[in-house]
């Protein structure tokens, strides 16, 4: 279960490749990629940074992945989160899950990326026309991590 934080960018192709290596029992791959918009809450983005704390964060996202594991019986599941300064349709955060049958696939996969955004420790500034702003947490991504909640 690779977890990485990088400056970075990454290629889908070649992740997905690494994870289904020597695999074979795989039926699914479900996969999301998080870009960055040009545009959030009715103003132009320019870029976007994201900060964390080395040693902190790539706890927090293994446990994610654990517990991922720990519901839905999947093969392997890849989460890559980039940190620094980003631009319109850079892409942010990668996660693959692999496993058997597309349900448990599909399922884990918006697990982790619904716990990715509301526990995973990052913090998210944009430049802006109007100045920089910190990206506030939406109560929306709370609603949709809460619905996991046992």
């Amino acid at each position: 279960m690779p977890v990485r934080v990088q400056r970075e960018d990454f290629d889908v192709g070649v992740e997905i490749a690494r994870l289904r290596a020597g695999t074979p029992g795989i039926g699914a791959i479900a996969s999301f990629i998080g870009t960055v918009r040009d545009v959030n809450e009715g103003s132009g983005v320019a870029t976007m940074t994201l900060e964390h704390y080395p040693g902190m964060t790539e706890p927090s996202l293994e446990a994610i992945v654990a517990e991922a594991r720990e519901r839905w019986d999947i093969f392997d599941c890849l989460v890559i989160h980039r940190y620094g300064e980003l631009h319109p349709s850079d892409q942010i955060v990668l996660v693959v899950v692999s496993s058997a049958h597309r349900g448990e696939a599909f399922a884990a996969c918006e697990f982790v990326m619904d716990y990715l955004k509301t526990r995973a420790p990052f913090w998210k500034k944009e430049r802006t026309p109007e100045g920089e702003r910190w990206v506030e947490a939406r109560g929306s991504d709370d609603e949709a991590a809460a619905r996991w909640d046992r």
